[in-house]
């Protein structure tokens, strides 16, 4: 039989066992219950920090003044693109309107015409907020790049693009600037 490389036998399962439990501090109900209240109050208190956009509280994704400027870039305009979650609200509520299904002479069914029309209204918005989101990708590089050049062009578009694609209300952290409102 070899001898063990590390100098010392391997412990006994319940040796092992008593040496981990020896390990973890003795807490009571109490220290246990404030630390929980204060961890819930510290992330309370982070929440609302991101939610104001305050820079030290935001995520990577979300820090610098690049991505801040884009950030109020979006805000302060309508797209298409925020619109499209209820245009497909819509469509869904008027697919489930029944039709008269009937059948024509080679005996086919045909769809009801509401249906036809929120489908095409839907792949339209899906459309034109594709559209959009091009357009303002290059808008928002070209406005990035006069403003900051220095700065790294790479992900502002999408990052403008996605931010554009969410309701005004949704969007964290909250916007800066209003829809139609002049920005720095």
């Amino acid at each position: 039989m070899t001898e063990s490389k590390k100098g010392r036998p391997t412990p006994k399962r319940n040796e092992a066992a008593q040496k981990r439990q020896a390990l973890a501090p003795i807490i009571g109900k109490e220290e246990k219950k404030r630390a929980k209240d204060d961890a819930k109050n510290a992330r309370i208190a982070a929440r609302a920090a991101y939610m104001r956009g305050d820079e030290s509280a935001l995520p990577a994704r979300d820090k610098g003044p690049a991505r801040r400027f884009v950030r109020n870039f979006v805000d302060s305009r309508r797209s298409v693109g925020e619109y499209f979650l209820p245009v497909i609200f819509i469509v869904l509520l008027l697919t489930l309107i029944p039709g008269s299904r009937s059948a024509d002479t080679s005996g086919t069914a045909k769809i009801p015409f509401t249906q036809v029309l929120s489908i095409a209204i839907m792949y339209a918005v899906l459309l034109i907020s594709v559209i959009d989101g091009l357009i303002l990708s290059r808008k928002i590089k070209k406005a990035v790049a006069e403003k900051y050049p220095d700065t790294s062009l790479r992900g502002l578009g999408m990052y403008g693009w996605l931010r554009s694609t969410q309701m005004r209300r949704m969007r964290t952290p909250k916007p800066a600037v209003k829809a139609g409102e002049k920005f720095n």
